[in-house]
């Protein structure tokens, strides 16, 4: 890359700081959850000098007070396509692919994140970017008033996407362009109260699905949430109350334990928004909508394909057993079953590594620095470990969970609904959108793994031949 084009990873922090000034303005709420998440954040890491020095070790301490993840819903495959583009200049690339139909939500998604260990340290903003299947839409003919409504807009400024063309041409953009298309891009992600429809046809969308209405009746994919990442997210739950905010019954995802997983995430309800319709003579050109709310999340270790399948099975038994309603009716027994249920996945750093059920990355300890010149011949991994030698630390899951994705929505929508659609995955129609394939997560997790285990090995002399004792 040329010396005079700003880094992408640059460019992503100024954009995810100036999306994070615009939500504030927009939801003040938000500013307040900043605040109890910046203050919950210092009490752990006070308490737990442990967690401060690995957060250090592989600078992640840093990232803590940049880190967001925020959500957009497309309604078109050319959005996605140019959102796609969009994101690129930026470091962000798709990662993952989930289909929300199987909970009754009818779209698929990716997550445009950063992928290398660099650019994730610096600042691993994330966007979750849904697109509308309008074939899930049951009712033909709204099918194609939805469509004919998306077909005439558009959701990019032109001197966005001029600035998108000059960064792919010469690889990158300039002090002043970088700023300008910071500017440009936020535009897409800004909230606009004047709707593009009538009220009759409004309801009439949102009579098929909320999010339908949601996706097809604004100029753009406003920004639904922004989300901080907090080390204590049962403390923030706790807290929000006295804080003037009403959070959702229950966490969504795994239960409080002492070795984090996945992902744990929690929310307050969407912001009733007065609306201005186009007028018609059956309608009033006012009414209110629902989208925006706010978000936060608690972030564990990555899990292996086989630490995957064994929490999505604790997860559905307990699911399956208990259903919390909108009102948070069942949310004690949900809770209690939750806690119950994941006793069977073990809590132990050391037992997740040796059982494969999470990702880790190794590094060297001092105490191997120093007498790595010593006879380590004829080793394997777990001696190294052992004897002090080498260190390993959970790797941070950097993605999303689509039942945890599809509890908050319906519990920020007021729902206890679960539509089913005829149709569900579809990965291929997704990709064709995009122009490109997604990422698999689970490889890249693996691949930092290994990459990390290669370079301890290498600093005491790969001690361990050809990998047979790994």
């Amino acid at each position: 890359m040329a010396n005079s084009h700003v880094h992408p990873d640059e460019i992503r922090t100024r954009f995810s700081r100036a999306m994070s000034d615009m939500y504030r303005t927009e939801v003040p709420q938000y500013g307040t959850l900043m605040e109890l998440v910046a203050d919950v954040n210092k009490e752990t890491l006070d308490r737990d000098p442990e967690l401060r020095e690995s957060l250090v070790r592989h600078d992640e301490l840093d990232r803590l007070s940049v880190e967001r993840h925020g959500a957009i819903r497309l309604g078109t495959t050319q959005e996605l396509y140019n959102i796609r583009r969009v994101f690129a200049v930026m470091g962000m690339f798709p990662v993952g692919y989930y289909d929300l139909s199987v909970a009754g939500i009818p779209v698929h998604a990716t997550a445009f994140r950063p992928v290398d260990d660099r650019a994730l340290s610096r600042n691993p903003f994330r966007v979750f970017t849904s697109l509308l299947r309008l074939e899930l839409i049951e009712d033909t003919s709204l099918r194609a008033e939805a469509a004919e409504i998306l077909s005439k807009r558009q959701i990019f400024t032109a001197r966005a996407l001029a600035l998108v063309d000059q960064a792919e041409g010469t690889g990158g953009l300039g002090e002043s362009e970088a700023d300008e298309f910071v500017k440009e891009a936020l535009e897409t992600f800004r909230w606009h109260s004047d709707a593009t429809v009538t009220l009759a046809a409004y309801k009439r969308l949102h009579d098929a699905h909320r999010l339908i209405a949601d996706v097809v009746s604004f100029r753009g994919p406003h920004i639904n949430h922004l989300t901080p990442r907090t080390l204590d997210i049962d403390s923030i739950q706790a807290n929000m109350p006295k804080r003037g905010i009403v959070p959702k019954a229950v966490i969504e995802g795994p239960p409080r334990r002492k070795c984090a997983i996945l992902l744990r995430q929690t929310s307050f309800k969407a912001l009733e928004e007065t609306i201005n319709f186009l007028p018609d003579s059956q309608s009033n050109s006012s009414g209110t909508h629902t989208a925006r709310f706010g978000e936060i999340e608690q972030r564990g270790v990555a899990l292996t394909p086989k630490g995957r399948k064994l929490y999505d099975q604790l997860l559905l038994s307990v699911r399956s057993g208990v259903q919390v309603a909108s009102s948070g009716g069942n949310s004690g027994d949900y809770n209690s079953r939750l806690v119950e249920t994941f006793q069977q996945f073990p809590d132990d750093w050391s037992d997740l590594r040796k059982q494969e059920l999470a990702f880790f990355r190794y590094s060297v300890t001092r105490k191997g620095e120093l007498e790595a010149t010593r006879d380590l011949a004829k080793t394997n991994l777990e001696d190294l470990i052992a004897r002090g030698y080498i260190r390993f630390d959970p790797i941070t899951y950097e993605d999303f969970l689509p039942v945890s994705a599809a509890g908050i929505f319906q519990s920020n929508l007021g729902t206890d609904a679960q539509q089913n659609y005829a149709e569900k995955s579809n990965r291929e129609a997704f990709e064709e959108g995009l122009r490109a394939t997604v990422q698999d997560e689970l490889e890249l997790y693996a691949e930092a793994e290994q990459r990390s285990l290669a370079d301890a090995l290498k600093a005491l002399g790969n001690p361990i031949s050809d990998g047979a004792a790994v």
